[in-house]
């Protein structure tokens, strides 16, 4: 629902309150003065309609589009046969109670929506561009890529962009949920959507507005809640057949128990209509959708971006999660640790070569080779640059053929090379055919990592790693984590055919999750279950395949999502057994005349509010676990 549409309805809904509280007035009036009968039925019809006559246009207009059985017509039906018997009071409490009813539901989503909005009120109005040495302010959308921005203390980063300039700390909370401000500086990644609480920045934009951290943010936020679960389908299906069958029910109640007892009908009817005042599906249609809603909400406070309510659900049924390593479970930020020259060749070319056929790779791995050489390249001397998917580049430099990869590219090549078995990241060199020596590269790994591992293994789940790295490197590194299975060496097609056996394999609607960052990453997080992308170092292309992105990249995040998850999918069972629990017994409490129709409307309205506040709880879920 678009913003205009939410102020046009909350407009509406602050009408239709007023008529509530006016007819309320008239109603007390009626039993605090003394009226003639004719006025004083005069007075409550009045009031009936000013309480009813949103619920009666509603119902009126879903029956012209073919949609029959709704609460509306249900309550419609109830209080017109009322007043059809003469019970104006009761038809006038019961629509007042369910307005009433129907306002503290308003309240409540609003509250829960307002919760999220108010988490990603992150849009920025404007963005204060730098051009000709002066400042003008612009819209986002107007801003270019590569143009400068500047943002002060107190203000939005409006787009992405790379720092030039200055030193700051922001408050990232909005994306990440992370409470303490991070200090950022020359060289940093500035994402739209942080505020700037102390510092002065200047930032080269890498993005336009559209394609932006803030901007993707927001979109998904608008669209999470369209994807239905198979719980909130149910409950739509159930909706649709449940709504008629009570409504045949109330009148078989109203005729066939008076013609077989002989009893006089009128008892019957009220029956009939104090059963249908109860069977309204208020409790289930409304808490059910809210608390995938609040479920959502939670996540986001926690830096968990969920696409969709089916997503969520899919999550609290984890089977196993896959990780890819490099930018996952590793920082991401490779520095050469050492290098090896073979058959003649010197630090110095082996290094150059490297750089040089690396140039146009943003890959962390040639970042590291092309920061350590450090020198101007000269693009002139390249021809021809090809890369072998999962391999590594070939490149035409200078007229010499330059391989640059791992031993997989060697081997293709039928280039004799001297395998280095040390466990860390090895890059092979050849030139000509000729295997000119090794650079061996080395991977932080995150703090949060190997409790990440910790706590998802103990929610019973397998834990694989899929990478593309070296056996040694993959190994070490799972083995530091607490990894049991991994798989090593792997190209992108590789990993699908993984996921695709332990999706093969997984328990019965079990989910297989797989979190990853990189391109490379894209058909598999497409191909899983559940696919997790790191927001911050991940690909454009992976945060767009994932079901659900990770703001800030800390892997400890995941744990939390499933936790997340598995509340959010209790407390919904918990609110199906309850609301469909009680109304059973009402309806049968109902039938045999235990039950008054205002009593039913307290009930009806009752069992929602519980149903809500229930749903609410979800909310409270905003700390992460760092036991």
């Amino acid at each position: 629902m678009c913003e205009h549409e939410d102020h046009q309805h909350d407009v509406n809904f602050l009408k239709e309150t007023w008529y509530v509280i006016v007819a309320l007035i008239l109603f007390i009036s009626t039993i605090s003065f003394q009226y003639q009968n004719d006025l004083k039925v005069i007075i409550l019809i009045l009031a009936y309609l000013l309480a009813g006559s949103g619920v009666l246009l509603t119902a009126l207009k879903n029956i012209f589009k073919g949609d029959f059985f709704d609460e509306n017509f249900l309550m419609g039906v109830a209080t017109l046969g009322a007043i059809a018997i003469g019970e104006y009071p009761e038809a006038v409490m019961v629509m007042v109670l369910y307005q009433i009813g129907e306002y503290l539901q308003h309240r409540a989503v609003h509250r829960t929506r307002k919760s999220i909005t108010d988490l990603m009120n992150i849009k920025p109005e404007y963005a204060n561009v730098e051009e000709n040495n002066a400042v003008t302010q612009k819209s986002p959308e107007e801003v270019k890529i590569n143009d400068i921005i500047i943002v002060k203390t107190g203000e939005k980063i409006p787009l992405d962009g790379t720092i030039i300039d200055g030193c700051a700390y922001i408050d990232t909370s909005a994306l990440t949920g992370e409470a303490v401000p991070r200090e950022v500086k020359i060289n940093d990644k500035a994402l739209s959507g942080c505020i700037n609480t102390d510092g002065y920045l200047k930032i080269k934009v890498t993005k336009e507005y559209s394609e932006s951290t803030v901007s993707k943010i927001l979109e998904l936020v608008e669209h999470a809640k369209n994807k239905k679960t198979k719980t909130e389908k149910f409950i739509t299906k159930f909706a649709r057949y449940y709504t008629p069958s009570v409504v045949a029910a109330a009148l078989i109640l109203a005729t066939i128990p008076p013609l077989i007892t002989g009893t006089g009908f009128l008892i019957w009817i009220e029956r009939a209509l104090t059963f249908l005042v109860i069977s309204c599906p208020c409790a289930l249609v409304i808490s059910i959708p809210l608390g995938f809603f609040a479920g959502i909400g939670a996540a986001s406070k926690n830096g968990i971006l969920i696409k969709g309510s089916n997503h969520l659900e899919a999550l609290s049924k984890p089977d196993s999660i896959a990780f890819d390593k490099t930018g996952t479970l590793t920082k991401g930020n490779f520095v050469v640790n050492d290098i090896i020259p073979e058959n003649g060749a010197t630090e110095d070319d082996l290094l150059k070569y490297a750089a040089t056929a690396e140039i146009y790779s943003n890959h962390p791995i040639a970042i590291a080779i092309k920061n350590k050489y450090n020198n101007t390249i000269d693009t002139n001397t390249i021809q021809e640059i090809k890369e072998e998917a999962g391999n590594g580049i070939i490149a035409n430099i200078s007229g010499d053929t330059i391989l640059v990869g791992n031993s997989k590219l060697m081997a293709n090549h039928n280039i004799e090379f001297f395998e280095n078995l040390d466990a860390n990241t090895v890059v092979y060199v050849a030139k000509n055919k000729t295997f000119i020596g090794t650079i061996t590269i080395t991977d932080e790994v995150k703090e949060g990592s190997k409790s990440a591992i910790y706590k998802v293994k103990k929610l019973a789940c397998k834990v694989i790693m899929l990478t593309g790295d070296s056996t040694a490197v993959a190994e070490k590194t799972a083995k530091n984590l607490g990894i049991d299975i991994v798989y090593s060496q792997l190209l992108p097609k590789d990993k699908v055919d993984k996921i695709e056996k332990l999706i093969d394999n997984k328990h019965k609607n079990g989910s297989v999750i797989f979190v990853g960052d990189g391109i490379n990453d894209a058909p598999v997080l497409k191909r899983s279950d559940i696919g997790i992308a790191m927001g911050c170092l991940g690909s454009d292309a992976a945060i767009e395949a994932a079901d659900i992105v990770i703001m800030d990249d800390d892997p400890t995040r995941i744990p939390t999502a499933i936790k997340i998850a598995k509340n959010t999918m209790r407390i919904v069972k918990q609110n199906i057994i309850f609301a469909i629990g009680i109304k059973i017994l009402f309806l049968i409490l109902g039938a045999f005349g235990y039950m008054s129709m205002w009593g039913a409307v307290f009930a009806d309205v009752g069992v929602t509010l519980i149903a809500i506040l229930n749903a609410l709880r979800i909310l409270l879920i905003t700390k992460k676990e760092r036991s």
